[in-house]
């Protein structure tokens, strides 16, 4: 048998052997739904675009971008800026896989884009959704590696690229049974522009042409830093009395009884001290309050209160989109996800809005930004959550530290910048004529 038609017999046996679990699987998906909506009442709703059931008219020529939650979102959102600003003859659509993902779409772009929710990975719900959407080109973000997804796109002509493409050691070892379909998959892509140069290797270790793979850099550093953070800083600044701020953001359920013993200790020197908390999933911003509660301290909310005033001890930022703007509200930010084997969250942030960042040791996620705002000064890690609460504590009481650690952090960022324009050269081609 000759290699061609050996290789498409393997593909179709492996693609075969993966959509059968698949659909074998489909009642988890519906209890997943029914789970996940005891916690958010979002997932309950819109379940015909989880298997791509639509009512709409389709879309018919559009640029698909695919951000799979929150985090993708945000980076994707200097490139779907630019091509807002460039082509606004296009039509974008951009989709994703959680409520607070799409909630995170409409605050950013509100009707200017098309958005839909990603189906799950069954080969007939993804034929439908590209039916329907008909894409002209597909960009994906980070490390959606859906084998059905890309192999259909193939399949239907679709020019797709893996964007801001990043792979971990522990991901890459997380794919080691899959290897044989995901290579394969990964093969069909027009080009992967990777992060760096370690991200790179592992790609093509997965099995991507080495040919068709790039370094691009990190869209995160082409962060644009609006007004609106220094309005709510001010704002901020007006309703507080000026108060001496620090914020714990993205923290996930395991770090909560950390951030509170933290604000405990920094209060103890600082009894005016106030903590800002950004939750990273909305079905814990109610317990985060009331635990802050039960520790005796009296709380405010963004939803309710709108600002804290110069008796609140907490104030808990209980909306999605809000963070950064936040962040320019603190003389210090701990970026949660960090403390438990999550992987961090995005640490450019608040570097890029001038505040020092100190985070927990399990940043796989972001392993190479880690490493380059380490290596530069601008961030600070603890090996435990007393580490990290020793380093907020220092920062705090040094002017001079923050003041070297502000000015790293935006050093680091603006020589970052670049990843958009190479991204917007690498797709102008497979863009329609304006």
């Amino acid at each position: 048998m000759e290699a061609a038609p050996r290789n498409r017999a393997v593909e179709r046996l492996l693609r075969g052997l993966y959509s059968a679990v698949l659909y074998v699987l489909v009642p988890v998906t519906v209890y997943h739904l029914i789970w996940r909506g005891f916690r958010q009442a979002e997932y309950l709703e819109r379940w015909g675009e989880r298997y791509a059931a639509y009512r709409t008219p389709p879309l018919d020529g559009c640029i698909w971008v695919h951000a799979v939650s929150v985090g993708e979102v945000n980076a994707a959102a200097p490139l779907v800026n630019a091509l807002l600003d460039l082509r606004p003859d296009l039509r974008l659509l951009v989709t994703t896989i959680t409520p607070t993902g799409s909630a995170r779409v409409r605050a950013l772009w509100g009707e200017r884009v098309e958005h839909v929710y990603l189906p799950y990975d069954l080969s007939g719900a993804v034929r439908r959704f590209l039916a329907h959407v008909r894409p002209r080109l597909a960009l994906v973000l980070e490390t959606e590696l859906w084998p059905n997804l890309l192999f259909c796109c193939r399949d239907h002509g679709v020019p797709a690229y893996l964007v801001n493409a990043r792979l971990s050691e522990r991901s890459l070892r997380g794919y080691r049974a899959l290897r044989p379909l995901v290579g394969r998959a990964l093969r069909t892509l027009t080009r992967v522009a990777a992060q760096s140069e370690a991200d790179a290797g592992r790609f093509v270790q997965l099995g991507a042409r080495p040919d068709a793979v790039s370094v691009l850099g990190n869209l995160k550093f082409d962060i644009r830093v609006d007004e609106a953070a220094r309005r709510t800083a001010a704002a901020f600044a007006a309703h507080s009395g000026g108060r001496r701020a620090w914020i714990a953001a993205s923290t996930h359920p395991e770090e909560e009884a950390a951030v509170i013993a933290m604000h405990r200790r920094l209060r103890a020197r600082w009894p005016d001290l106030l903590l800002l908390w950004a939750p990273r999933h909305p079905e814990r911003f109610r317990p985060v309050a009331q635990a802050c509660v039960e520790a005796g301290w009296r709380v405010a909310t963004r939803q309710l209160t709108q600002w804290p005033d110069g008796e609140d001890d907490v104030f808990v930022i209980d909306t999605l989109g809000e963070l950064v703007h936040f962040y320019a509200c603190a003389e210090v930010a701990f970026v949660g996800g960090s403390l438990q084997p999550v992987g961090g969250h995005n640490l450019l942030e608040p570097a890029a809005l001038g505040v020092p960042v100190v985070t927990g040791p399990h940043l796989h996620n972001f392993a190479d930004i880690a490493q380059r705002m380490d290596e530069a000064g601008a961030l600070r890690i603890g090996a435990d959550a007393d580490a990290v609460a020793a380093e907020l504590e220092a920062l705090l009481g040094d002017d001079d530290a923050r003041a070297a650690m502000v000015a790293e952090g935006l050093r680091l960022v603006k020589e970052g910048r670049g990843a958009l324009a190479l991204t917007l050269d690498m797709i102008t081609p497979e863009l329609p004529p304006a």
